[in-house]
Order: structure tokens, then C-alpha cells, then sequence
């Protein structure tokens, strides 16, 4: 990983000033907040930014990407499928309640059943009570990415969730976009505890004084995250001093914050691929392989790196970043208009046809702008773009209403592996499994699912790399999705913000680990 900021907060700066540091109050400025406090309603970035604040995971990633225990403190591999964990002593939830491995059974058992999380547990058989503080993770079949999948076992205080609310709904009630008791009620093992949130205007955290973490560094003992949409008055916040912490930085502003003289950005490689998906089911059109193709040659992706990016992302022909498993070295960005053009001739769309767009205006760096570069591009062979843009919170329902012919997606695999890529992106849907859970445009091409699962269970390394890039070359071949590009990370922060030291790839931040120097 690498870090490149201003002013490099080093180990050394968060170690001196970890000593004797008082309490803070972090002001942060994000695009957007959270959409529920339930941590498995849906599968985004800021749900498990949110679930890292006021949850905690049995284990997590980190910044050397190693695995690293948190309230498991140790784990050991009893056979092929099951893998035994052991939780801290003491640990407990907000409300009081003990942690116990019965909460993580039945954190387990919801994440199985949530129609966002279920395809990463899918390949879970149970999990095993063995006592209080031990339980086994049990896989259906040998598999290699147990511990991957455990980074998102963040345990829920089962007792908490237990009974009937105030309107005659089980208080566990699982429900995307519903108004529900855990959509609006958390008590979870993390750093912070929810004490006000205003969806759309602000949300605050205060310290939990029964963390059980005694040796994190952290002396941050309040929050407070405004949501503010526009890139540039983030910006301007900061410069200001109104917040000390602010995501994302966009492109053109990295230079304002570079020259400030008393602020630090902080900038990170990310493995998100920022993409397109062609509905089949509402245009037929979308259905004939030569027209995806042309749309993918149309499309000028390391144009909109240049200029809408300022350089600032990765150019993408396939969904696995290069250091992925299913990477392919050969798998560039087709712009071509020539060839755009001769495709739609061949498939008998000359004079083109018109279709309807969807992207978010807060969720991806310059998603709006991207989008509209898009529909700008594919106007050159005659598609007709009617484009609409809308705020995250209002975006989601409507891409899982599928409301729109094309529709952006960005997505990191949750698992840091390609497989995660196509089991959510681009496999034939299936609300048992999960498969397919945000593959907005309908493509399913079960040969490819079949390799996906065979790499399931496939132990050998070479030997589920080759199956993975195997999915790669067939899906490029296909045009089954566009690829734009990886979009990297920026962070703006206050010079007396440790922020290098608790940001990740994953964009994750560890707040409850940093450091602000007094």
C-alpha cells in the first residue's frame, strides 16, 4: 500500500502523540451519511464505514493487508471446513450485555438470510457454539476464503434485537430501505455509539467508555459527520477550519489542498472498478453481444481518466485490478469508434436507439460528470441518452428497482478476490443464493457462473487463478458489462489529524484508533 501525503504522519508522529493525548472532537465531512444503522441492510461502502464506528469484526484487515484479530483474539484451522475462534474475555455491547459466541450465531444466521450479504456466506454450512467465548466457522465445502468473508462478521447484540418494537415489528427485522427498529437502533462492540442522527444533515458519535479495546491509541471521544454533497464546498469547509476530515477529495482540488500550508492529503490506490451495467430485459437491443462490444469501443476511458479524473484513477477493460487473482494482463480498454460504429452496423442498430441512464451525483468520485462524458460518447453512434442523476440515498432504491436501461455501479470486492466481482456483478441473479444481487442489467451466462463456483472450492492457487481469468477473458469477450476505471482514494485532513496511520484501500478508517494532537 501506498501512502502519499503532505506532510507523512509516520509511526513515529502517532506514537509521540498517542502519549498523554487529551480527548477530541473530530469534525468530518463526508458526500454522504449513511443510509441505516443496520449493518446488513445494505452491502455499501458506507454501511461498513458506519460498522467499523460503532461494531466491530471478529477480525479485520490491515494497512500491510494481513489479517489482524479484534474480537476474536485468536483462531486456528481444525480441518478443511472449519476453522475454530476465540473470542476476548470481557468484551461487551452499548446496552451492557456480554459478547458471547451465541451473538455471533446469530449475526451469522441474519447475514445469511440479508439479500445483500448472502452470496459472500453463501458457501457457510453453520456456525458451531462450542462454549461462550469458542465457535467454529463450518464451510459446505473446502474453502479458500474463510477468514476473507469473517472480515464482515461484525457481531449484533442479539438480546438488544430481541422482542417487539414500539409498532408490533420483530425488532430484527431485516428490510432494504424499510423504516425498522435496527435500521434506527444500534448497539453493537465499537469504538463509538450513535447518539444523534438527521439522515441527509447530521450524525454524532460519541466514545464508548466500556470499549474494550484499552491499547488502541485513539483519543478521539466525539464526532460529528455532516454530509455535504458538492465537492468544492468540502473542500472550502476544510479550508475553513468548519471540519478537520473530509472524503472524497476530487480531483481538482488536490492541488487547494496541497497548498495550503496547514493541511494534508492523503492518497491511496483503490481497487474499485467504477462500471456500467446494459439491462437486457428492458432494451433488446442490449441483448445482441455486437452491441455491448460497440458501446465498449465508443466509450474513451482513459479520456475521462484525463480529463474529468485529472489522472487520478486507472483506466479498466476488466472487473479484477491488476494484483487480483483473476487479473489479465492483456485485457486493455477498447476505444475505437471506428469499430463502435461498424458493430452497430453489423448488428443492424446504424441509425442507433434511444435508452434511459441512471448514476449517482454523491456516491463515486465525478460520478455525475463521468456519466455525462458517457451519454456524450454514445451519442457518436446514434444512442440517444436521456440521463438522470440523483443523490446516494435516493440512487439505491432505484437501482434495485432496475429503473433505468443503463445503470453505474462501482463495487470493491468484499472478499479482496476477483471472484466477489462476478458473483454480485455480473452472475445470472438468484435471490436464494445472492448471486447476481447487483447486476443490474439481467446478463447471466451460466458456463461463466460454473467456473465462478468451481474456483469456490478450488484450493490450489495457480489452479483458481487460471479459472479466474478464464471468467475475465469471457466476460470481455461478451461485452457483459462497461468497464470505466479503478478510482483511487483522497483524503483531506488537518495537519494535526494522524489520519495516515488508520486509512485503508478498503476506505474503511479506523477512527477509533486516531490520534489528533491537541
Amino acid at each position: 500500500m501506498k501512502l502519499s501525503i503532505k506532510r507523512l504522519a509516520g509511526a513515529v508522529l502517532a506514537a509521540s502523540l498517542a502519549v498523554g493525548a487529551q480527548a477530541a472532537t473530530l469534525k468530518m465531512a463526508y458526500d454522504s451519511d449513511p443510509v441505516s444503522l443496520d449493518p446488513h441492510e445494505q452491502l455499501s461502502g458506507a454501511t461498513l464505514q458506519l460498522s467499523h464506528l460503532v461494531f466491530d469484526p471478529i477480525i479485520r484487515w490491515d494497512q500491510n493487508h494481513q489479517f489482524e484479530a479484534r474480537l476474536a483474539e485468536k483462531w486456528e484451522r481444525v480441518d478443511e471446513k472449519t476453522v475454530r475462534f476465540t473470542l476476548r474475555e470481557g468484551v461487551k455491547f452499548h446496552s451492557g450485555n456480554p459478547l458471547t459466541s451465541a451473538d455471533v450465531k446469530w449475526t451469522v444466521d441474519r447475514l445469511i438470510d440479508s439479500p445483500d450479504f448472502k452470496a459472500i456466506f453463501e458457501p457457510f454450512a453453520e456456525v458451531k457454539v462450542i462454549d461462550d467465548r469458542t465457535f467454529d466457522l463450518v464451510t459446505k465445502e473446502a474453502f479458500p476464503l474463510l477468514l476473507n468473508s469473517a472480515t464482515y462478521i461484525f457481531p449484533m447484540d442479539s438480546k438488544f434485537y430481541s422482542g417487539l418494537d414500539a409498532k408490533g415489528q420483530e425488532k430484527a427485522l431485516l428490510k432494504k430501505h424499510g423504516d425498522t427498529y435496527a435500521s434506527k437502533n444500534a448497539s453493537g462492540t465499537g469504538p463509538f455509539i450513535v447518539t444523534e442522527r438527521q439522515q441527509g444533515v447530521r450524525v454524532e458519535f460519541e466514545r464508548f467508555d466500556g470499549y474494550w479495546d484499552k491499547k488502541s491509541p485513539g483519543n478521539v471521544d466525539e464526532i460529528i459527520l455532516t454530509p455535504i454533497k458538492e465537492g468544492p464546498t468540502r473542500v472550502a469547509a476544510l479550508l475553513a477550519g468548519d471540519v478537520d476530515f473530509i472524503y472524497p477529495v476530487p480531483p481538482n482540488d488536490h492541488d487547494r489542498i496541497r497548498k495550503s500550508g496547514n493541511l494534508d492529503l492523503i492518497t491511496l490506490s483503490e481497487s474499485r472498478i467504477i462500471s456500467f451495467q446494459l439491462n437486457q430485459e428492458r432494451v433488446e437491443a442490449f441483448k445482441d453481444a455486437r452491441v455491448r462490444q460497440a458501446i465498449n469501443y465508443a466509450i474513451n476511458n482513459e479520456g475521462i481518466v484525463k480529463k474529468i479524473m485529472k489522472g487520478f484513477a486507472t483506466p479498466a477493460g476488466q472487473q479484477s485490478p491488476e494484483g487480483y487473482v483473476g487479473y489479465v494482463d492483456d485485457l486493455k480498454p477498447r476505444y475505437d469508434l471506428k469499430k463502435a460504429k461498424q458493430l452497430m452496423k453489423e448488428a443492424g442498430y446504424e441509425d442507433g436507439f434511444s435508452i434511459t441512464m441512471m448514476a449517482p451525483n454523491n456516491r463515486y468520485v465525478n460520478d455525475a460528470k463521468v456519466a455525462q462524458a458517457v451519454a456524450s460518447m454514445l451519442s457518436r453512434i446514434n444512442i440517444k441518452v436521456d440521463l438522470k442523476t440523483l443523490p446516494k440515498a435516493q440512487y439505491w432504491p432505484e437501482f434495485d428497482e432496475r429503473s433505468a436501461d443503463m445503470m453505474m455501479i462501482g463495487w470493491r470486492s468484499d472478499t479482496e478476490d476477483s471472484a466477489n466481482f462476478t458473483e454480485y456483478l455480473t452472475a445470472c441473479a438468484d435471490s436464494v443464493s445472492g448471486w447476481g444481487q447487483y447486476n443490474s442489467g439481467n446478463y447471466c451466462n451460466e458456463a461463466i457462473d460454473t467456473l465462478v463456483k468451481k474456483a469456490g472450492s478450488e484450493t490450489d492457487p495457480a489452479a483458481r487463478a487460471q479459472l479466474l481469468q478464464d471468467v475475465e477473458r469471457q466476460l470481455y469477450s461478451e461485452a457483459a458489462f462497461v468497464p470505466l476505471h479503478w478510482q483511487n482514494l483522497a483524503w483531506g485532513v488537518s495537519e494535526n489529524v494522524a489520519a495516515a496511520e488508520v486509512v485503508n484501500t478498503m476506505n474503511f478508517p479506523y477512527l477509533g484508533d486516531l490520534v489528533i494532537k491537541e
